[in-house]
């Protein structure tokens, strides 16, 4: 652990991409067999597969109380180290800087104690062996082990540098090390395929989601047809929960575009199975009553149930919309292009169609006009917009590109993440339900709004028990808490303002919804602001 602790340091005293890489590389080249796999995964800033559904549970409050048993201090002593910081990986590092002798325990080790905390139930149990833990660590070492826990990692290594130094250790073609990680969705395993030389025998596989392909945005017709200039698959883009189908005979899953199981839609499985066919299908589910998506909001109240009965999916009933199909009868469609996916997923679904299970209208565009129609259209059916595909395009898992354009309604919204929250006034007194927000800047967050409109009574109180669990600093009136909780904020426009670190600030920000369905890795960045900014100026400009 000692020396992984110490490359975390080489990487993060570096901003050259190819000295990261170099470091990463030598380190798993001499690494132990078992310690290499789970150095790549941690690496990612994980501590298990991003495949895999477990979790620590591990709040701040667990990790502040553990630090402050070990050197005998209150833990509102430690405060101010932890302000300072900013991270509690390194206030814990200053805390215990006592603690300098290298502990004996390898990542293996390291490990069996994530593992143990994932099993344990209760804060008292996780905070004992938390204790225990750091009892036996450097200070050096507590750093990266609390850092991990937290998914704080931030050293300026992206998974993809990370694929990078494994091409580079273990001789393979990047592509192949992309397209393996792709599919196997266990960096760790893909370390090990790849140390092997068996690269080129990982398959896609039923009941092993990947990512999903992703949207680049763009605001207005014009853009968009400059991407596609000679045409694009056009299709509506619902305002839904991005989902994965895969089925085999009668066994039938659901996944997120976090690869978790989805559960909360049982009345979707059964028409799904009556379709004769083994398949990975791509779509959103989606609000469906009188044959239209109904609001976000509406289908939002779903999610998270754990007794789904036949008045809640009559109230609010869902409906998956498929438009794209990844896998059929053993067959991987990745590498097809989009218009040979298109005609098999029509053919596919084309008899077994109903309210529960659909498929996107797909029409060739080739003008403005021609766009500008189908997107008045989109918003008229109470839709979010248009996506623009490629015909030609292969179905390229995680990564955001060119190949599929967004063009949403012109309200601009961006994905953010809580690290405040205010306690409000009136009959939101004691409620935590004023939310500071930020976007992503390279290694760290900086905030660029406030709202507290938008959310709901029930959606307040259960934001008021996780942030009163996961607050990092009490301030009294202001609680700044551990960012996990992903918004999307709608605004009129974007000013510059010196009030908040982003230098920008949204103008009247609201709250759209909670987005569970996105990790933080994926909200907006501030360079996506400089755009809309950017974007917004120019037309500024252009009015009389």
């Amino acid at each position: 652990m000692f020396r992984f602790s110490q490359l975390c340091e080489s990487v993060a005293a570096t901003t050259k991409k190819t000295e990261k890489i170099r470091l990463v590389a030598d380190y798993l080249r001499s690494a132990s067999p078992e310690d290499a796999p789970l150095a790549a995964l941690y690496l990612c800033g994980r501590v298990f597969p991003r495949r895999e559904e477990r979790v620590l549970s591990v709040g701040f409050s667990i990790l502040l109380a553990a630090v402050a048993a070990i050197v005998k201090k209150n833990p509102r002593e430690l405060a101010p180290t932890l302000r300072h910081h900013g991270d509690i990986g390194a206030g814990a590092e200053e805390i215990l800087q006592a603690q300098q002798t290298p502990s004996p325990l390898v990542l293996a080790d390291i490990a069996a104690i994530y593992d143990a905390l994932a099993r344990l139930r209760g804060p008292a149990a996780k905070q004992s062996l938390f204790e225990q833990t750091l009892a036996r660590l450097s200070a050096l070492e507590a750093k990266y082990f609390i850092k991990l826990c937290t998914g704080e990692l931030r050293i300026g290594l992206k998974e993809s540098l990370v694929e990078e130094a494994l091409a580079r250790c273990y001789h393979q073609l990047l592509v192949s090390v992309q397209r393996a990680n792709m599919l196997i969705g266990d960096i760790s395993e893909t370390l090990r395929q790849a140390a092997a030389g068996r690269l080129a025998e990982i398959q896609l596989q039923l009941f092993r989601p990947i990512s999903v392909m992703l949207a680049s945005p763009v605001d207005t017709v014009a853009d968009l047809i400059a991407t596609f200039p000679t045409g694009a698959l056009v299709e509506e883009k619902f305002d839904g929960i991005r989902a994965q189908v895969h089925k085999r005979g009668a066994q039938v899953e659901i996944f997120s575009r976090t690869l978790d199981r989805v559960t909360e839609f049982p009345e979707l499985l059964p028409p799904i199975r009556k379709v004769p066919a083994d398949f990975i299908l791509d779509g959103e589910i989606i609000g469906w009553r009188n044959g239209r998506a109904i609001p976000f909001t509406e289908l939002q109240q779903r999610l998270g149930r754990k007794q789904i009965d036949l008045f809640t999916t009559t109230l609010i009933p869902a409906s998956f919309v498929a438009f794209d199909l990844l896998f059929l009868n053993g067959d991987t469609l990745l590498d097809f292009q989009l218009a040979e996916r298109r005609l098999k997923l029509v053919d596919l679904l084309t008899s077994y169609e109903q309210p529960e299970v659909q498929f996107t209208r797909a029409e060739l565009c080739t003008t403005a006009q021609e766009i500008e129609a189908a997107f008045q259209a989109a918003l008229a059916n109470g839709n979010e917009g248009l996506i623009a595909k490629a015909p030609q395009s292969p179905y390229v898992p995680g990564r955001r590109g060119r190949f599929w354009i967004k063009l949403k309604r012109p309200l601009a919204t961006l994905d953010v993440v809580v690290t405040a929250a205010e306690y409000g006034h009136g009959k939101r007194r004691g409620l935590l339900s004023d939310y500071t927000f930020a976007v992503r800047d390279e290694r760290r967050l900086v905030n660029i709004g406030k709202a507290y409109s938008g959310v709901t009574d029930a959606e307040i109180r259960q934001l008021t028990d996780y942030f009163l669990a996961h607050t990092i600093e009490d301030h009294g009136q202001v609680r700044s808490v551990d960012p996990q909780i992903i918004l999307e904020v709608a605004f009129n426009n974007i000013q510059r303002s010196n009030r908040h670190n982003s230098g920008f600030a949204l103008r009247f920000p609201r709250i759209v919804r909670l987005r569970r369905d996105k990790p933080v890795a994926e909200i907006d960045t501030l360079d996506r602001v400089r755009e809309i900014f950017a974007s917004q100026h120019r037309h500024d400009q252009r009015e009389p």
